[in-house]
């Protein structure tokens, strides 16, 4: 973004949504995505949860020594959809909601979602249109120092649709997990897609709807 591009360099201070608050310098901009080096980490912020960016009133105590990206565009020009292409298969931290981070492999990208594999919480689908950002880690990192042998990285073993509600629509009668389960009421036996309203049944019988679109995450049980 060419507003940005005098701040390149120097110490800003970002909010996020989600009170995420950050301090680093500056990288890179596109059209829809920034680039900041934080803590010896680049992180990758979509613009469009960016709610505040400003030149740090912060000094910096040093002069930081930046590494080289762990990203190559090969001379493109940063983007959302590029920077995410570009990780593909390799083990990064994503930030979608919650109070906690989320460590695997991001496997697929489709329209307006991608398929992420993590050791912990296994296959997950997760909406392009919330994910906060994004972290890429070196090459030579696995999660939780994980071998090879004890990390079976492997794609879902279903056919991908083209949208999040269409991939949603195929888990209708299966049990399921929204958002992490960082509510009671967004897990249980998806029974309905119907426009963008789910209907789910809950632990305690009772049916649910919820709006599709304030939806980010969903992974089957």
């Amino acid at each position: 973004m060419s507003n940005f591009n005098d701040y390149i360099g120097k110490q800003v201070d970002i909010e996020v949504s989600g009170k995420n608050p950050f301090t680093g310098i500056l990288i890179n901009c596109g059209l829809d995505i920034v680039v900041i080096y934080y803590e010896q980490r680049f992180l990758y912020i979509p613009l469009v949860h960016i709610q505040q960016l400003k030149l740090s009133t912060l000094l910096q105590d040093e002069v930081v020594d930046i590494p080289e990206e762990p990203v190559d565009y090969q001379a493109e020009t940063v983007s959302y959809r590029k920077g995410l292409n570009h990780v593909r298969g390799r083990f990064i931290e994503i930030y979608v909601t919650g109070n906690r981070s989320i460590h695997g492999y991001l496997t697929s990208i489709m329209n307006d979602y991608f398929v992420f594999y993590s050791p912990v919480y296994k296959t997950m689908f997760v909406s392009l249109n919330h994910l906060k950002w994004f972290i890429p880690y070196h090459q030579n990192v696995t999660p939780y120092s994980l071998s090879d042998q004890s990390l079976p990285f492997q794609p879902a073993p279903i056919t991908l649709s083209r949208t999040f509600k269409e991939q949603c629509k195929k888990f209708e009668g299966k049990l399921v997990v929204f958002d992490l389960g960082d509510h009671p009421n967004k897990i249980g036996l998806l029974q309905k897609v119907d426009d963008n309203m789910i209907e789910l049944i809950v632990a305690n019988g009772e049916k649910v709807y919820r709006n599709l679109q304030h939806l980010k995450t969903v992974c089957v049980v």
